[in-house]
């Protein structure tokens, strides 16, 4: 089950965390009222039910934290997050309270959770970092990004139910995980072929009829093409790639999101135009790399409707 962390408050973010480290921990994890935390969140004292694991379990006070944000698909990596350079990053704020924990001997263990993604490399880094700056034991501390939290909650699904979390009605969501992947991937092909021998190809339905099924205003449809008509052909030419299968496959789940998306939101908006500007806008608010290219991201969205994979066609009398 997906839920929307990023629609969450940091409050309800924080319940939710307590409860999953009362299924880690167990049931003495204290939570702390809403206020300045001095580095915790909550608090266990006493030895883990399942950190970090059931045959060798933490021993002491275990110092939780969990920081939430707004944006979607965020990482730990990301300088305003984590960097060794900048001590206005997240962590590095965190690292003075964490030592005053450590020099009061009030923590032995440290938890940290963000609905952000957590890379390998990012956790090596951040751990080390952590543990060198306040003297805690590297083995004592602990990161958990969105995949491992969206695990716990796979296998203790009461957590989501006693923390009052609900399910996201997945046609509401649109996600941009899938299509940054294939952006990114996209603005390094571009970069290895000959833009120029590219000849814009002919729509698979009458442009015109599909417009009016949309309600696109010519205007806008005027833009669309005269900006990006030119990378349908190399969108396609780099779907097609064998050895780009797998982005297929994202794109493809991108089209069945965006669809949805558009199906449920579509009787709000009175044109077209203002889908697809919706569409953008969410985009580069919640992922920092498809904000970074911005033009291939309209250009695939575009290319989307060229294609008939998302809006009305002729085939498809109403939603």
């Amino acid at each position: 089950m997906k839920y929307a962390y990023e629609d969450l408050s940091p409050e309800q973010f924080e319940k939710l965390i307590f409860f999953v480290c009362q299924r880690l921990l167990g049931m003495g994890v204290q939570s702390f009222s809403k206020g300045p935390d001095g580095g915790r969140d909550a608090k266990f004292k006493g030895t883990a039910e399942l950190i970090p694991s059931k045959a060798a379990p933490w021993k002491g006070t275990v110092i939780i934290q969990a920081k939430h944000t707004n944006g979607l698909n965020m990482k730990f990596s990301e300088p305003a997050f984590f960097s060794k350079e900048s001590e206005s990053s997240i962590i590095a704020k965190e690292i003075p309270k964490i030592k005053k924990l450590k020099d009061n001997n009030e923590i032995d263990h440290y938890m940290l959770f963000s609905n952000r993604r957590l890379s390998a490399g990012a956790e090596s880094e951040i751990c080390r970092y952590i543990s060198e700056q306040t003297k805690i034991a590297n083995e004592s501390i602990r990161l958990y990004g969105i995949e491992e939290i969206e695990g716990l909650l796979k296998q203790f699904p009461d957590i989501a139910r006693r923390a009052e979390i609900d399910p996201v009605d997945s046609p509401l969501m649109v996600s941009p995980a899938d299509l940054a992947d294939v952006i990114i991937s996209l603005a390094k092909y571009i970069e290895t072929v000959e833009v120029a021998k590219y000849i814009p190809p002919v729509a698979r339905v009458s442009l015109e009829k599909k417009n009016q099924l949309n309600n696109m205003t010519p205007d806008y449809d005027k833009c669309l093409r005269e900006y990006y008509l030119k990378d349908t052909n190399i969108i396609d030419d780099f779907l097609a790639a064998p050895e780009n299968q797998e982005l297929l496959e994202s794109y493809n789940n991108v089209v069945e999101e965006f669809q949805l998306k558009i199906i449920a939101k579509h009787k709000g908006y009175q044109t077209f135009d203002d889908i697809m500007n919706y569409l953008t806008d969410l985009l580069f608010k919640r992922d920092a790399d498809l904000k970074k290219n911005k033009r291939l991201t309209r250009a695939m969205l575009f290319y989307m409707y060229w294609s008939c994979d998302i809006g009305k066609t002729e085939d498809v009398e109403t939603y």
